[in-house]
């Protein structure tokens, strides 16, 4: 079995826990002991899961050696108010090769989708996405993908994959399953106008670290319509993580923190990770540990409303823009939107039905404007290629 793969938490990270006060997340998390072995994970929804593999980073700036410091003050946290099973089952240890070590978190994340767990996965490289992508390859549908990172990770193809090239390995790769790709935070001057014409050309979304700035609810509908988010750690800036190599500009914690809250809300998220976290006992572990409270916070708060019926529970808006008509709905239980992406049954569509794409107030009001909003645009010539 899969589970068979893990490690458990060192004894010390065990007393630590059973040293916390009552009520912190520490008296009521699930973990995978030396003398207990795994728990029973029949009412579980949420897992965390370390991996210690970091051969293929392109950065080379850590070792990914334990983890405990980040669960540490994880397990010092309070809950809120949460009705959601979790678990703590230990760590993915480094493989003899690195293709051992995709090959288990493929194994462990194909397990976790069947028995509908989330895991949240800590620790190494970013490449480790890309197993965990494949690990939807047994399930034959079309998935987004959004990577939180100042770097896109197409890189060069031809080479081994690395945590700057795994996103490139995905579009190319086959099985095809990448319907969409997009990238929260990016800053230009790390990305080549090569990867940013790529980007353009495939209808993939980009929002800039500028733009989240300016306004981080940009990037609501679109981790809205994630079924795998990966962070880079790289993407907050050095202030918040008291760590010298980090990049002087970047996310701040509160911004990062609102991300992660983000993700958990979203009815289609199904994996979520943080990589690249550096081992120093440094304020970045606590930052780890809020992100991971705020993704289980947002999971507790998720409405379930994926609309399937659209009919159900909606406000339907219908605006005419030249020979289109483009159909808004607005869930009148959590005010959200969504805008129809119509099935062609003349052409070659990814879609196999009506799709409905979840976007805000300000497509509507783009929309009535008379303009097509963009995201609808992008969805729809990616769907037509």
């Amino acid at each position: 079995m899969a589970l068979d793969f893990l490690k458990p938490l060192s004894d010390a990270l065990v007393a630590h826990a059973k040293m916390q006060p009552k009520h912190t997340i520490a008296s009521t998390i699930k973990l995978h002991t030396v003398n207990e072995g795994l728990p029973v994970l029949d009412d579980v929804q949420i897992v965390v899961i370390g991996i210690l593999e970091n051969r293929r980073d392109a950065n080379a700036l850590f070792q990914v050696e334990s983890l405990d410091y980040a669960r540490e003050k994880f397990y010092e946290l309070y809950p809120g108010n949460w009705s959601s099973p979790i678990a703590d089952l230990g760590d993915v240890h480094a493989g003899e090769t690195v293709e051992d070590t995709y090959y288990v978190v493929r194994q462990l994340t194909e397990y976790f989708l069947r028995a509908s767990i989330i895991p949240i996965f800590l620790g190494g490289s970013q490449d480790l996405m890309y197993p965990m992508y494949r690990a939807f390859d047994e399930f034959q549908h079309m998935i987004n993908v959004v990577n939180i990172d100042c770097r896109f990770d197409l890189g060069d193809i031809d080479l081994p994959i690395t945590s700057r090239s795994y996103i490139g390995k995905m579009i190319t790769m086959e099985p095809y399953n990448l319907f969409n790709y997009s990238n929260l935070g990016f800053q230009t001057y790390f990305n080549s106008q090569e990867e940013i014409d790529l980007l353009e050309r495939m209808y993939f979304d980009a929002i800039r670290l500028g733009h989240l700035d300016e306004d981080s609810t940009l990037a609501e509908p679109v981790l809205r319509d994630a079924d795998v988010v990966g962070v880079d750690m790289s993407v907050v800036r050095a202030g918040d993580l008291a760590f010298a190599k980090a990049n002087p500009n970047g996310l701040d914690g509160k911004q990062i923190c609102s991300l992660s809250r983000y993700s958990g809300i979203s009815d289609r998220l199904k994996v979520f990770g943080i990589f690249e976290i550096n081992n120093e006992r440094n304020t970045g572990a606590q930052l780890v540990a809020e992100m991971i409270w705020y993704f289980i916070e947002g999971y507790n708060l998720r409405n379930f409303e994926y609309p399937k019926d659209v009919t159900k529970d909606c406000i339907v808006y219908k605006v005419p823009i030249d020979d289109e008509i483009l159909i808004f709905y607005k869930s009148t239980n959590s005010a959200r939107w969504w805008i129809e992406l119509p099935f062609i049954s003349n052409v070659n569509n990814k879609l196999k039905q009506h799709t409905l794409l979840p976007c805000d107030r300000r497509d509507y009001e783009t929309a009535c404007n008379q303009v097509y909003p963009d995201r609808w645009l992008k969805a729809r010539r990616k769907n037509e290629i």
